[in-house]
C-alpha cells in the first residue's frame, strides 16, 4: 500500500513537473514581449515557491494545472459611456494549490492574455469603434468550495501589464461633446480586485464567471467639453479618471480533478411514532 502511494504522488509531481516546466517557457515568452521584468519576477518566484511546496507534500494531490479561454465583456468607468459593450478574448493558464487539509480551500495563480476596452456605436455623446487595450494578467485568487455542491467561490487581487495601447476609432460632435485626443496614452500598470465563481460541469470541465474592477486609475484626469449652445462660451469642462471593469466567461480545464461531494443528512420530520 505504501508502495502504491508513493508511486502515485510521483507520477503527480511528474504531471506537476510538466507544467512547471511549460510556465516557465511561458514567462520566457512574456519576456520576449518586453513586459515588464517585475511581472516575470514576481512570476518564477511564485512558482518556484509552489514548486518546492509541492515537494514537500507530494504524498497528496494538492497542487493542479488548468488551461482556460473565454470571452470578456468591459467598460472603461470614467469614459462616459456606459455598458459592457466590448467584447474581447481572454485565454491563458493557471495553477491551484490547495492550503487546507479538507481540500475546500485553494489558492490560484494565472498568466492570462485578454482584450478590455470600450464600445459604442451610436454618437451619444460619442462614438468609440473597436477601442482595444491588450493586457496579460498576473491574479492571485483565493477559492473556498461549497462541499454540497461543489460551486467554488473566489477573491483576489491582480496585476495587468497593458502590452499595446488604445487602438481603434473615435468619433464626436465638436459642437456638442468633446473628448480630449490630445493624450490618449493609458497607465501600463492596473491592479485589480477579483471576484470569481466557479461551477463544475464533467471531471475537471468548469464554467468559470469573473468579474474584475480596478483599484486605481488606468487613466487620469482625462478631460471633456460639453457645449450647451452654439454661443462662444456657453460650455462645460470636466476631468474623470477612468478606471477598467470587466466580466469574464470562460471555461477551465483542471487536470486530475476528480470532484467529489459531501452528501447532506436532513432528518425526516415524517417519522413519528404513535
Amino acid at each position: 500500500m505504501e508502495q502504491t502511494d508513493h508511486s502515485a504522488s510521483q507520477i503527480i509531481l511528474q504531471k506537476y513537473n510538466f507544467f512547471y516546466d511549460a510556465a516557465l517557457e511561458y514567462t520566457y515568452l512574456i519576456i520576449s514581449m518586453k513586459i515588464h521584468k517585475p511581472i516575470i519576477i514576481a512570476l518564477i518566484l511564485l512558482l518556484t515557491v509552489s514548486q518546492t511546496f509541492a515537494q514537500r507534500r507530494s504524498d497528496r494531490q494538492i497542487i493542479r494545472a488548468y488551461p482556460l479561454i473565454g470571452a470578456t465583456a468591459s467598460q472603461i468607468r470614467g469614459d462616459e459611456l456606459r455598458g459592457f459593450n466590448k467584447w474581447g478574448i481572454t485565454a491563458g493558464v493557471g495553477s491551484e494549490v490547495t492550503i487546507s487539509s479538507n481540500n475546500l480551500w485553494k489558492l490560484s495563480l494565472e498568466a492570462v492574455f485578454s482584450q478590455r476596452g470600450a464600445y459604442n456605436n451610436t454618437n451619444d455623446p460619442y462614438s468609440l469603434i473597436q477601442f482595444t487595450m491588450n493586457y496579460v494578467d498576473i491574479p492571485l485568487t483565493l477559492h473556498f468550495t461549497d462541499p454540497y455542491g461543489g460551486i467554488t467561490i473566489g477573491v483576489g487581487l491582480s496585476y495587468s501589464r497593458l502590452v499595446q495601447q488604445p487602438h481603434g476609432m473615435m468619433f464626436y460632435n465638436a459642437g456638442y461633446f468633446i473628448p480630449d485626443t490630445s493624450d490618449m496614452t493609458f497607465l501600463r500598470n492596473d491592479f485589480s480586485a477579483a471576484l470569481d465563481l466557479r461551477f463544475p460541469i464533467w471531471r475537471g470541465l468548469t464554467f468559470n464567471l469573473r468579474f474584475q474592477h480596478s483599484i486605481i486609475p488606468v487613466k487620469r484626469d482625462w478631460m471633456f467639453t460639453e457645449h450647451y449652445s452654439a454661443a462662444e462660451g456657453d460650455e462645460h469642462s470636466w476631468t474623470n479618471d477612468c478606471y477598467n471593469s470587466s466580466v469574464s466567461i470562460r471555461l477551465l480545464y483542471v487536470f486530475g480533478e476528480q470532484p467529489k461531494y459531501k452528501k447532506s443528512h436532513k432528518k425526516s420530520s415524517n417519522k413519528r411514532r404513535r
